[in-house]
C-alpha cells in the first residue's frame, strides 16, 4: 500500500508549502505526482527534490526546510534504509520540527529483493526516538488520517511507514471523525462477551481481522484493535487503555517486525507474533507462510493458549 497517487495529488494540490522529495525512489515510493515542479540548480520555484542515493543527507536538508519560515519536508525511502536516516530523525524530534518521513516497504512483505531489504527492527528502533510519531496504517482511510496528523502536529516529526503489497479496504466509511488520532481502536468486533483481543498494525490488521472470523466460527468471540500509532495511544486517558486492553483474559499482537516492544500490550500472559530472525528471498506470501504469519498457524496457537 504505496502512496495512493490519487489521494496525495488531492494533499499536494492544497499545501503548496509541502516540500516532497524522494532518495531516488519517488517511482517505487509514489511520493511524486503530476503536480509536482522538481527543484533544480537555476530553478527553485518547485515543490520537489531528487536528493539521489543520499538518505542522510536528505533528511539532513528536510531539517533545514522545516526550521525555515513555515515548509513542510517530507522524503521518501524504503523502512529498512531508516537507519541512515537515524541521526537527522532524531534531531528533527529533539529540535520538535515538522518533518516527514515516508518509509514504504514496510516488512518482509516486500518479497524477492531478501533479508537485505525486508526491516525487521526497525519500527522498534523507530517507535523508541521521544517525541516521533511513528504511524503504520492499515488502508487507505488510516493512511488519509496519519497523513493529516503528521501535517497538523507542528512540533513532532512523523514516520508514515507503508507496505509495498496490496492490502484490503478495512473502513468503508469516513464519518470524518480521525480515529487514527486515538492511536488505536476497535476496528471489528464478532461477539458482544469476547475472549480475545487481537491488536494489529499495517498490513497484518487484514489478517487479524481474518483470523478473528474464523474463530467466531468455533464460538471463540473476539475484538480486532488497529494500531496504526502506539505514541499516541500512549497518550490516552487510563480509561481509554483499559477499554481498550483490559476486556479480555489473553491480548495477542500481529506485526511482521520484532515482538519484543509489542509485550507492553499483550502482558507477560499474552502471545505476539512476529519476526525475530532476519527475512527469505521469496513471493512475500511464501515468506509470511515460511514465519507462520498465516491466519492456520495462529489460530493453532491462539487455541492452545486459550
Amino acid at each position: 500500500m504505496k502512496i495512493n497517487l490519487k489521494m496525495f495529488l488531492d494533499i499536494v494540490s492544497k499545501l503548496p508549502n509541502l516540500i516532497g522529495g524522494s532518495a531516488d525512489l519517488a517511482g517505487s515510493n509514489n511520493t511524486k505526482t503530476k503536480n509536482h515542479k522538481i527543484i533544480k540548480p537555476g530553478n527553485f520555484a518547485g515543490n520537489y527534490i531528487h536528493y539521489g542515493v543520499r538518505e542522510h543527507a536528505m533528511c539532513g536538508i528536510m531539517n533545514g526546510i522545516a526550521l525555515h519560515s513555515n515548509l513542510i519536508p517530507y522524503g521518501g525511502t524504503f523502512l529498512i534504509f531508516s537507519d541512515y536516516c537515524k541521526p537527522s530523525i532524531r534531531l528533527a524530534a529533539m529540535m520538535k520540527q515538522r518533518v516527514i518521513y515516508v518509509f514504504t516497504h514496510d516488512s518482509i512483505g516486500l518479497g524477492e529483493d531478501g533479508p537485505t531489504h525486508q526491516p525487521i527492527e526497525q519500527l522498534t528502533s523507530l517507535r523508541s526516538i521521544p517525541n516521533l510519531n511513528v504511524f503504520r496504517p492499515a488502508d487507505l482511510i488510516e493512511t488519509f488520517e496519519c497523513w493529516q496528523l503528521a501535517i497538523e502536529n507542528k512540533r513532532t516529526p512523523s514516520v508514515i511507514a507503508l507496505t509495498r503489497q496490496g492490502v484490503k479496504p478495512l473502513r468503508i466509511e469516513n464519518n470524518s471523525k480521525n480515529k487514527s488520532s486515538l492511536g488505536a481502536y476497535e476496528i471489528l468486533r464478532t461477539g458482544e462477551k469476547i475472549k480475545l483481543t487481537i491488536i494489529s498494525s499495517g498490513s497484518e490488521t487484514s489478517l487479524a481481522c481474518d483470523i478473528s472470523h474464523k474463530l467466531a466460527t468455533d464460538s471463540i468471540y473476539s475484538k480486532v484493535i488497529s494500531m496504526p500509532c502506539q505514541e499516541l495511544f500512549d497518550q490516552q486517558s487510563k480509561d481509554y487503555k483499559n477499554r481498550i486492553l483490559n476486556e479480555s483474559e489473553l491480548i495477542v499482537s500481529i506485526e511482521a517486525s520484532e515482538t519484543d516492544y509489542w509485550k507492553k500490550f499483550t502482558g507477560t500472559n499474552g502471545l505476539s507474533f512476529g519476526i525475530n530472525n532476519f527475512g527469505k528471498s521469496a513471493p512475500y506470501k511464501e515468506i509470511y507462510n515460511h514465519f507462520e504469519l498465516n491466519s492456520e498457524s495462529i489460530i493453532k496457537k491462539i487455541k492452545t493458549k486459550l
